[in-house]
Parts: C-alpha cells; sequence; structure tokens
C-alpha cells in the first residue's frame, strides 16, 4: 500500500489506483485494517475491530473523493451529490486522542474510545473536506506523470516541480527508461 500523496484521503484514493492494470488494495477486512494502521488514523498498538461491513463505506467514499479529485484536475465543477455524500460521512465525530502515560512516565498517544467505523471514515472525510475547500491545498494536486501511473498526490516540492508519485516508484521507472533509450540509440548496431 502506498502512503506517499500527502493526505490520508488521497491515500485512500490510491487503494485503487497506480498502475494499469488497476488492482483493489482493499480486499478484505485485514486489508483495510492494515491500510487504516498504515494512515496513521489510529494510533500504533489499537484494537481495531473491522469486519466486512467496514469496505463497502470506505470503498464509497474513496470513490467520492476520486470523482472529486478526477472534476478538480479538469477543472470541473464538483458534483452536488458527491459533495452532499462527502459532508454525510465528515459529519460523525472523529476519533478522540487522548494521552497515555507509558513505562517510565513517558506520554504516549491512545483514543479515548474503541474506534468505530463511522468515526474513522469521518477522519478521512475531513481530510478531504479540508483539501476541497482549501484553495492553496487544491492547487497543488497533481497527477503523476509516470507512464500508466494514475496516483494523484500533493507536489509541495520547491517550486512546484514534483512529477511523479514517488521518486522511488515513477521516477526511478522514468530514468531507467530514459537510460535504456540513451544506450540503446547511442550502442552501434553490428
Amino acid at each position: 500500500m502506498r502512503f506517499d500523496s500527502g493526505r490520508v484521503s488521497l491515500d485512500l484514493v490510491a487503494t485503487r489506483a497506480g498502475r494499469h492494470p488497476v488492482e483493489e488494495e482493499l480486499t478484505g477486512p485485514e486489508a483495510l485494517g492494515a491500510w487504516i494502521r498504515g494512515a496513521g488514523l489510529v494510533p500504533a498498538g489499537t484494537a481495531l475491530a473491522v469486519d466486512a461491513g467496514w469496505l463497502p463505506p470506505f470503498t464509497r467514499l474513496r470513490d467520492v473523493v476520486r470523482r472529486m479529485v478526477t472534476a478538480e484536475l479538469a477543472g470541473r465543477g464538483q458534483d452536488p451529490a458527491d459533495v452532499a455524500a462527502l459532508n454525510d460521512a465528515a459529519r460523525p465525530a472523529p476519533p478522540a486522542l487522548c494521552a497515555l502515560l507509558a513505562a517510565g512516565g513517558a506520554l504516549t498517544r491512545g483514543l479515548a474510545t474503541p474506534p468505530t467505523r463511522e468515526a474513522l471514515l469521518a477522519a478521512v472525510a475531513r481530510d478531504a473536506v479540508e483539501l476541497f475547500t482549501d484553495p492553496p491545498a487544491r492547487s497543488q494536486l497533481r497527477r503523476c506523470a509516470g507512464e500508466n501511473c494514475t496516483l494523484v498526490y500533493l507536489d509541495t516540492s520547491r517550486g512546484r516541480r514534483r512529477r511523479w508519485c514517488s521518486s522511488e516508484v515513477c521516477g526511478n521507472r522514468e530514468r531507467v527508461a530514459r537510460h535504456r533509450r540513451r544506450t540503446t540509440l547511442s550502442t552501434p548496431r553490428g
């Protein structure tokens, strides 16, 4: 799973994006739980009771955010139904963080109550609301220039010149392909 888009809502979109053919990464409750932990929606060590009923709401939210990102990048207006669905998902309170005393007296992050599906969805939806209602953040949305890559990310680089979702993944592929083209063109044929 990829977590390099710059926003948790874009990371959710990335679970069904990337190189062609597109593959579904949220294949079951375990995969969704791994994504929730990897995205940092819950502190390390938090118990999650993810079941199959969690998948449809997360994939619906992912589709809403994907359509909204696509509209934004195309310069089109947003679909009122998508805006309403995003607002509905954002309405519940996200999980409340609290400070916990760890061994040795250090403070660690925890949750005041076990996280619910609705609370975690709200955290992702609120991230998307913040993204779509912040003009400077929206202006940083970019689609990866990598061949066959569909990932979207926030370009926060100096000079706003970032071209790839990940320099290590798509950027490296592009550099290797460029090197091969140069090598092939400069190699004399026998």
